[in-house]
């Protein structure tokens, strides 16, 4: 006589994902297989995911990819290896996006707030100073900032408001009268003829007006015409609305000359 092998036939009756095992001639045990768990009839794929996520760190998905097998991944707005996961701060990285005169918070994952610092203004993103630092600023603007510092003319240092009709830098730098008018000393007020007190005039503002009067006490007179705001019938205004915190800047493509 021979024995019985159980595990013959059909794998013993055991699940396809069981080991079947002799035990005694005619006797076999079913023992799942790694990954599976079960009676060893029925073997079913074990999840390590729904155990304690699987190992993975609180904010990580655990997803399942094979029998007790899985992978950890940080959430969005997280990062690490997926067993260990650290918020990112958007704040941490150039400033969250916002400007650089801008204070940054995190206020949710993925969301920040941007505002402005104390005497900036601006929606966050953007901020700006008082005009005379904002003319430093602008290359377009720049060289009629070095005039009024080299003739120290501070009339725009205080709190405002003012208009600005600022000559473009290129038009400062190669328009000739302006080395006579040094010479001369007489700079001073050609810059002041470009200042209007009391008032933050808007393009939109500039409009509907059509005289104004300058700091240095003649009268700038304003025309609008083919979707364009000139000055003295010369100069046009070719970049506009630059608000600081006290006053605004726009930009001509002639000196004016009073």
């Amino acid at each position: 006589c021979s024995a019985i092998d159980a595990c013959e036939r059909s794998n013993g009756g055991c699940s396809a994902k069981a080991e079947c095992r002799r035990t005694t001639p005619g006797n076999r045990a079913c023992v799942c297989s790694a990954g599976y768990t079960g009676d060893g009839i029925v073997c079913i794929e074990i999840n390590p995911c729904l155990v304690n996520n699987g190992g993975c760190d609180r904010n990580a998905e655990c997803t399942q990819t094979g029998p007790n097998q899985a992978v950890c991944n940080c959430l969005k707005g997280y990062s690490g290896d997926g067993k260990t996961c650290t918020y990112i701060s958007l704040c941490s990285q150039n400033n969250g996006g916002c400007s650089e005169f801008a204070i940054c918070n995190d206020t949710e994952l993925t969301e920040r707030t941007c505002t402005c610092k104390t005497n900036y203004t601006g929606d966050g993103f953007q901020c700006r100073g008082n005009i005379f630092q904002e003319l430093l600023r602008n290359s377009n603007t720049s060289r009629f900032y070095f005039h009024l510092q080299a003739l120290s003319v501070r009339d725009i240092s205080g709190p405002g408001p003012f208009t600005l009709f600022v000559p473009h830098t290129d038009v400062l730098n190669s328009d000739p009268r302006v080395k006579d008018w040094i010479a001369k000393g007489v700079m001073a007020q050609v810059l002041r003829y470009h200042m209007v007190g009391c008032a933050s005039l808007l393009y939109k503002d500039l409009t509907a007006i059509t005289n104004i009067t300058s700091l240095q006490g003649e009268q700038i007179h304003i025309s609008y015409s083919q979707n364009s705001l000139v000055l003295n019938n010369k100069a046009e205004i070719i970049l506009s609305d630059a608000v600081g915190t006290n006053g605004v800047i726009h930009v001509i493509n002639q000196i004016l000359v009073p």
